[in-house]
């Protein structure tokens, strides 16, 4: 018995090891939510942005996918905001800069956008530039197997009452069904998020499961 369970042991640490470095490694990244919106919407986008290492993150720039209007931004105590338009007005990237300690480590700080998104269904990529007090710089630019990928959001088809504009004739019903659709909505990326690590979870359960009962048999 005693043989038994020290080669589960064996097995079973690495393994739960390997779970929760992958689980912390993949939360590491910069995100773009929501992950799903629709054409032509006028969308709140929140970018999370993380350190991974151990000194202080000062600087973050985003570039504007192709087909997506950079309309307004929520300011950050502490940041200034700064944008690079092109010849028309048009955003083509803009920039966070911290006026003090910036993002330190084990810390993440999030900035809130709002941007019209393509008049027709496709996949947008947020291509975001991440600076550190050495002087380093993480590029995420990368795509989903990258080590640095960038973030995507499907923009799927909508109708003409998914415009996220504000109306001051809304009814109160409408109020209603809106508050609704949000919760879904946020509901529904939680699941995203966390459907990886679930499933990570439940195969290793079954992994040793089935480990358990191979030992039992000899």
């Amino acid at each position: 018995m005693k043989r038994t369970m020290k080669k589960i042991s064996k097995v079973i640490v690495p393994t739960v090891l390997s779970l929760f470095l992958f689980s912390s490694v993949a939360s590491a990244h910069v995100t773009v939510m929501p992950k799903t919106s629709t054409t032509g919407a006028w969308e709140t986008y929140t970018v999370k942005v993380p350190v991974e290492k151990e000194v202080p993150t000062t600087k973050f720039t985003i570039k504007a996918p192709a087909g997506v209007e950079i309309m307004s931004y929520q300011p950050v105590p502490g940041w200034n905001y700064t944008a690079d338009k092109d010849a028309s007005g048009k955003v083509k990237s803009f920039t966070f800069t911290a006026t003090g300690e910036g993002i330190l480590p084990g810390q993440f700080q999030q900035f809130t956008f709002v941007a019209k998104n393509p008049d027709k269904a496709t996949q947008i990529a947020w291509d975001a530039y991440q600076y550190y007090k050495d002087g380093s710089i993480v590029e995420w630019t990368g795509d989903e197997s990258a080590k640095a990928p960038h973030s995507i959001t499907d923009i799927v088809a909508g109708t003409s009452t998914d415009d996220h504009h504000d109306d001051q004739t809304v009814t109160e019903d409408t109020k209603q069904d809106a508050t609704k659709t949000t919760d879904v909505k946020t509901t529904n990326n939680e699941q995203s998020n966390t459907l990886p690590l679930v499933l990570s979870i439940v195969s290793v359960l079954l992994s040793l499961f089935a480990m358990v009962r191979s030992f039992r048999k000899k």
